[in-house]
């Protein structure tokens, strides 16, 4: 995988990067003395997710495999997913949210709205979404396009 550089970003790297943006979640400036909700479970444990335990949520611009949804024992709330997007299709229209993402590309080609300014990515892309910043994602490719979705932070 590369990062926005060009330069290798090996597994080692990514770790890095996440644990960098839980702790900017964390930080005074997003409140992070506010309580977790309690329909959110605590992520403790760790665990091993296989691509077939993981259930599909089938929607007219393709499917979404969702892996986790909790709060990390520091206090941030993370949710994870997998999504599918079908050529043309956007999973929602561009939108802002109190939480920060990440979405890691695994094939075809998107198109990420990042506040207005339209940037295109593939394979081994990485997209930053900032908190309260308008953004959103489109296949403009001729195949799929499958992507993970990592949320940091929360919207309350």
């Amino acid at each position: 995988m590369t990062n926005l550089n060009g330069t290798n970003l090996n597994r080692r790297d990514l770790c890095l990067l996440l644990s960098s943006l839980a702790a900017m979640a964390a930080s005074p400036l997003l409140d992070a003395q506010e309580p977790a909700p309690a329909a959110q479970p605590d992520l403790a444990a760790q665990r091993a997710y296989t691509f077939d335990s993981l259930p599909v949520v089938k929607s007219v611009s393709g499917e979404m495999r969702p892996v986790l949804h909790g709060v990390l024992p520091t206090g941030e709330s993370v949710e994870l997913h997998e999504t599918t997007l079908l050529p043309g299709h956007m999973p929602h229209p561009p939108h802002k949210h109190r939480h920060s993402e990440l979405m890691l590309i695994r094939e075809g080609t998107l198109e990420f709205d990042n506040d207005g300014a339209l940037e295109r990515l593939g394979p081994g892309g990485v997209v930053f979404a900032a908190s309260n910043v308008m953004h959103g994602l489109k296949n403009v490719g001729e195949t799929n396009a499958n992507y993970f979705v990592i949320a940091i932070g929360r919207d309350s």
